[in-house]
């Protein structure tokens, strides 16, 4: 059985021989031995090297994703809006899962194969180390046994030739007519001596041999056997384990394969929720102003007072000062329409968000009623939790004083008192602020028709005046013609806004107004209406004293006619 060879007495073998193979044999088992603990120590070190690499794979993998995960700001929470960064971070959590797997990979072939083989594998040291020293005392039992079986042997050899040599010498002198008697009878005695020490040499011989004999068999029949035996099964059990702990190394890695998958489909799935037209959608509802598109540009002609001619007609000299020249507040008010496009100038911030656009306005008012709602809720808790520990401080009072929570209890009901103030005049500002957006909505299609109807005028009043003026050239006379029917349009529209007020309003509050097309207002002073709210939280409105300007819409009391 490979190393471990059956013991069996070759016959004319000599027994110093055999314990020469015999111990031969029982060196190569020993060898064998040690080299199976040291493959099992070699593995041990190898899967504890393969866990250290996935001990620092995991920890590389959680701190990238602790360096991706956002930490909660007011940017993030925008972004997390958009499906392509509700991806993102559903990956990098899938990967923070993944990271956990590696960890359980870590932890289970060190504490399974690692810390469990090598315990083991001490305690084969200390068996194999027993059962070693259990075949070295047989064997040296047996060559004791076998030098006292040489040495009884050659005694005994020795001794038969003593005596033989004193029997022929006794023989000798008995036959021998020179010698005495003395002689003889000594010589008689001394081989006597001789044969009865060889009988005793011959006896101890005997019993040496069967001792010998005996411990032989029980040396190559049941010790060694016995030990050999012991040695293989502690072989194949070292064997054994040290295949358990191969197969443990591919079904740790097969346990945590499910997970593992889950986590890969995961990211698979936050990919296919990736929706570009989606987040295309979100970025217009957050970003959206709730603004009117603006209407045409007024055409400003500043080279009317050069071609203006002497004839007298519809298309004459635009209303303005009497040299011709354009009144500057024509030209501010005329400014003024054109506001949107220079909002970004505009400082004010107010407390009603005016200062946005209608849709963030709406939203900005929504938040801060969420946040005051919360924050309401808090010290509502906070009011009932102390009027709680006062009536127990009133059933118990050695448990404290209801007298010392009073100032926390008024001081709770203020803020109650305060937030509901709060959130009735955030609420009324959204109240008005939808108002406004559904009475501000763009008329495209009435806006679409007046431009068409201006451009046919246009091209009319082009052809009438190409067949009127023969004297000048033909390029002269149509752009002379244009520039004085657009010029004739606006001036129709300057007029109408310049002595027709919609209504009027009071100021509120005081207002400076330092902007650019802002104007100032002192509080309880009575203004002209002369433009309406489009949605932008401004008002454009003129003083009594002279002077237009914009002022904000929540800063005034307003009474359309």
């Amino acid at each position: 059985m490979g190393v471990f060879p059956p013991v069996t007495v070759l016959p004319h073998f000599h027994s110093q021989n055999f314990l020469a193979l015999q111990q031969d044999q029982f060196d190569i088992v020993e060898r064998h031995t040690q080299w199976g603990l040291d493959l099992m120590e070699k593995y041990v070190k190898f899967v504890k090297e393969r866990t250290e690499i996935e001990q620092s794979y995991a920890k590389q993998l959680r701190n990238l994703v602790k360096k991706h995960l956002p930490k909660r700001t007011a940017r993030e929470d925008l972004e997390s809006k958009f499906c392509q960064y509700q991806a993102f971070l559903q990956v990098v959590k899938e990967l923070n899962d993944f990271a956990g797997q590696r960890e359980v990979v870590a932890e289970n072939l060190l504490t399974r194969i690692c810390l469990e083989l090598a315990k083991y594998s001490q305690e084969l040291k200390q068996e194999r180390k027993l059962y070693l020293q259990e075949g070295r005392r047989a064997q040296q039992q047996l060559e004791n046994t076998f030098k006292q079986l040489e040495n009884s042997k050659r005694k005994f050899e020795r001794d038969c030739r003593e005596a033989e040599k004193a029997v022929l010498t006794a023989e000798k002198l008995d036959q021998d007519i020179n010698a005495t008697k003395a002689d003889v009878e000594k010589a008689k005695q001394q081989a006597n001596l001789r044969s009865h020490m060889a009988e005793d040499s011959k006896n101890e011989y005997a019993s040496c041999l069967q001792k010998f004999n005996h411990n032989q068999s029980q040396f190559y029949f049941l010790e060694m056997p016995q030990i050999f035996n012991k040695l293989q099964e502690m072989d194949e059990r070292r064997t054994q384990r040290l295949k358990e702990g191969y197969s443990i190394f591919s079904e740790t890695e097969q346990q945590v394969m499910p997970i593992i998958g889950k986590c890969l489909e995961g990211m698979k799935a936050a990919a296919d929720v990736v929706d570009e037209k989606n987040d295309s959608q979100v970025l217009i509802e957050l970003h959206k102003s709730g603004f009117e598109r603006p209407g045409d540009m007024d055409f400003e002609d500043f080279s009317q007072p050069i071609n203006r001619t002497s004839s007298d007609s519809s298309l004459g000299t635009p209303r303005g000062t009497l040299d011709g020249r354009l009144d500057p507040r024509l030209l501010g008010k005329n400014k003024g329409k054109r506001w949107p496009f220079s909002r970004k100038n505009k400082t004010v911030i107010t407390e009603d968000f005016s200062h946005l656009p209608p849709e963030q306005r709406r939203k900005k008012l929504q938040q801060k009623i969420e946040e005051r709602n919360r924050e309401l809720q808090k010290e509502i808790d906070q009011r009932d939790a102390l009027n709680k520990m006062k009536d127990v401080y009133q059933k118990t009072p050695q448990m404290g004083d209801p007298s010392s929570l009073e100032p926390k209890i008024s001081e709770t009901l203020g803020n109650i008192e305060r937030l509901r103030l709060e959130i009735q005049k955030c609420e009324a500002w959204l109240a008005d602020a939808e108002n406004r957006m559904l009475s501000n909505r763009p008329d495209t299609v009435t806006r679409y028709s007046r431009h068409l109807d201006h451009a046919s005028s246009l091209n009319n009043n082009n052809c009438s005046h190409e067949k009127d003026s023969p004297e000048t050239t033909h390029s002269d006379e149509s752009q002379d013609t244009l520039n004085q029917a657009i010029y004739t349009e606006f001036d129709e529209d300057f007029e109408e806004d310049l002595v027709s007020p919609i209504g009027t309003c009071v100021a509120l509050y005081q207002f400076e107004g330092s902007s650019e097309g802002t104007i100032s207002m002192m509080e309880g002073e009575e203004l002209s209406l002369m433009e309406e709210d489009k949605g932008d939280g401004w008002t454009r409105v003129r003083r009594s004293k002279g002077g237009e300007g914009y002022v904000p819409t929540s800063y005034l009391r307003v009474n359309v006619n």
